[in-house]
């Protein structure tokens, strides 16, 4: 029980270094270079996706022992599903819902960790069961 609250303590602390380059991407993007609110968004998506699955492999899992192109393949799906859950999550919040940019990817990217990244990376991108 101590194990696994450990190891979800750790991909929580790997997803905020995640959510804060993936965010603070985001924002340059959209502040310094003017790029549309969506697209900005799926970048930060990206170096965020690419510091998680780093700091996932390595630390939170330890799963370093594995073929890392194994586990890429499965980190690229799960990723994938991430990226879309992520850029739409911040479309709905920003442009349905009316919420600020900031805010809609904050909220976007807290759900998306808990609800999906966590359960998959856990149980299918660092698990040696598949």
């Amino acid at each position: 029980m101590f194990v696994r609250m450990i190891t979800f303590l750790k991909a929580n602390i790997a997803s905020l270094a995640a959510s804060l380059s993936d965010f603070l991407m985001t924002v340059l993007l959209v502040q310094w270079c003017r790029l549309a609110v969506v697209t900005a968004a799926a970048a930060g998506t990206v170096t965020g996706g690419i510091i998680n699955f780093l700091i996932g492999r390595h630390w939170v899992f330890q799963a370093g022992d594995e073929k890392a192109v194994r586990q890429l393949w499965k980190y690229a799906l799960v990723w994938t599903g991430n990226l879309f859950l992520n850029t739409g999550g911040v479309y709905v919040f920003t442009s349905q819902a009316g919420l600020h940019y900031t805010v809609s990817k904050v909220l976007t990217s807290v759900l998306v960790a808990f609800l999906y990244n966590y359960p998959l990376q856990k149980n299918f991108v660092f698990s040696n069961n598949w």
